[in-house]
């Protein structure tokens, strides 16, 4: 209640869109999902095109949204399992384990990452043939690199 009177305070003030910025910011939970959606993908191609994986986290973090990371974790494996060379599987590989040793993706965002994936394999595996022995191997090399957990790994579908 106490919350709800002081939005109205702020919102009949004069300019009160700006104070709002000021006191609750105007960061990215204030941005549609679509959008956020669309921004991770711009991301995530610049990164693939330029290689610069301190610029990609400077990116991810000025959109402001960590509860929604888990959304690059898991467009950067559709976009693994949808190239056809190594380099992708590596640019991809060499990103997520910048983002998870510098703890701007968190354990829980990369867990849901990955649980959003094996959960859309079939589908994606009609697109995409060989998605499945793609995945097994990229979550062997993240597993690997110490970016996700064995009990993660383990439940990694196979055909």
């Amino acid at each position: 209640r106490a919350a709800l009177d002081r939005a109205t305070v702020l919102l009949s003030m004069t300019k009160g869109g700006k104070r709002i910025d000021n006191v609750w910011g105007s960061g990215g939970g204030q941005q549609s999902v679509k959008h956020l959606v669309k921004e991770i993908d711009m991301l995530l191609k610049e990164y693939l095109l330029s290689g610069d994986v301190l610029e990609a986290e400077r990116c991810l973090q000025e959109l402001e949204v960590p509860h929604f990371h888990h959304e690059l974790v898991y467009e950067a494996v559709v976009m693994v399992l949808e190239s056809t060379g190594e380099k992708t599987f590596k640019m991809i590989l060499d990103l997520l384990k910048s983002l998870w040793r510098s703890s701007v993706i968190t354990m829980d965002q990369m867990k849901r990452g990955y649980e959003r994936v094996y959960c859309e394999i079939p589908d994606i595996n009609l697109d995409v043939p060989h998605s499945y022995s793609v995945l097994e191997r990229f979550v062997e090399e993240c597993f690997q690199a110490g970016i996700i957990s064995k009990p993660l790994r383990d439940l990694c579908p196979s055909r």
